[in-house]
């Protein structure tokens, strides 16, 4: 899953303030499972992306779902995300804040898309890249693979990304071509 840059800010938001809180532990716990339910759920996915549905039947509904599973700090998140309109990304800010959390205790996930599998010293280049970037920090590699990518790489690191990609190479020349000075309009 690609996440947001916007989810990483909330879930930094939530991870902060679990630490303050001393609430780290059930924090993680709720964020788990809030992930799973909406992996789980197409209904809850839906209900969470429906621009139809108004916010308070979606905050009530929220709270009917997790009514006694999850804690006041991770209840009261959802009802900011809900009041803000960013319901629809609570997924993505749970995968984001396992990864935040990760990074908290020394681990950094490094997700590499590459078009054909990594040999040794591609996996060694990203690991550098990641080294670098979060020094001290153990890092783990995420490895796929898109053959749509032609050729290239794509690397996250948290909310960061480094495209390579041949394909998005061609998308930028597609675009420079298409704004053409030299062609007068007609």
């Amino acid at each position: 899953m690609n996440i947001a840059p916007v989810a990483y800010r909330y879930a930094r938001s939530l991870m902060e303030l679990a630490l303050e809180r001393g609430q780290l532990k059930a924090v993680q716990e709720d964020m788990r499972l809030v992930a799973g339910t909406c992996a789980a759920s197409r209904e809850l996915q839906l209900l969470l992306k429906s621009p139809v549905i108004k916010a308070d039947k979606k905050d009530r509904i929220l709270d009917a779902v997790f009514a006694g599973k999850i804690g006041t700090i991770t209840s009261s998140f959802m009802g900011i995300l809900v009041r803000k309109g960013r319901e629809a990304m609570l997924p993505a800010i749970a995968e984001a804040f396992e990864e935040i959390r990760r990074e908290h205790d020394g681990v950094v996930t490094c997700h590499v898309t590459s078009a054909a599998p990594l040999d040794e010293e591609a996996r060694t280049r990203a690991k550098d890249l990641a080294a670098k970037k979060y020094p001290g920090k153990s890092i783990t590699l995420s490895e796929k693979v898109d053959q749509d990518l032609i050729g290239g790489v794509i690397v996250r690191i948290g909310d960061e990304q480094y495209d390579g990609s041949v394909s998005r190479r061609l998308n930028d020349l597609r675009r420079k071509f298409s704004e053409n000075p030299y062609i007068p309009e007609i």
